[in-house]
């Protein structure tokens, strides 16, 4: 499987196992292996990078946390708490997809249930990262 390279500067250490023709990669907080799409292949990104450079534990970091907008259950795709506190919220999409101010509104709407300091809007090549402060997003340059 060809996997596109991610803007990350580490190297992380995946583990991967095929069932016949499908690729799965080992997710460190779920601990089982988890179908390898191109969204994963960036969360798997995220998740590594938050263990091992910024050295948070695994029970600092939610995978697919459930939240409820609007009447209707959507998932956040990573986030990073301090104690049990939402710091950072993560979205992530494949890295085809492009980053948009729409995509950025999506991340923001789930962020106005969860609540974190920051957001970062991903598809592994290109990251967003704002913080919000006097109600509303500041963007980092």
């Amino acid at each position: 499987m060809e996997l596109p390279k991610l803007n990350f500067q580490e190297t992380f250490d995946f583990k991967f196992k095929r069932d016949k023709d499908k690729f799965f990669i080992y997710d460190l907080v779920r601990k089982t292996y988890l179908l390898l799409t191109p969204e994963e292949w960036v969360r798997q990104h995220w998740i590594h990078y938050y263990l091992t450079v910024k050295s948070y534990s695994t029970s600092a970091l939610i995978t697919e946390k459930k939240i409820v907008l609007n009447g209707l259950t959507k998932r956040v795709d990573l986030l990073v708490t301090e104690k049990t506190e939402p710091i950072i919220l993560i979205e992530c999409k494949a890295p085809h997809i492009k980053l948009t101010e729409k995509t950025f509104e999506q991340t923001a709407r789930y962020n106005s249930i969860v609540g974190a300091k920051e957001i970062i809007l991903t598809n592994g090549l290109q990251h967003i990262n704002a913080y919000y402060e006097n109600e509303q997003y500041q963007f980092y340059k």
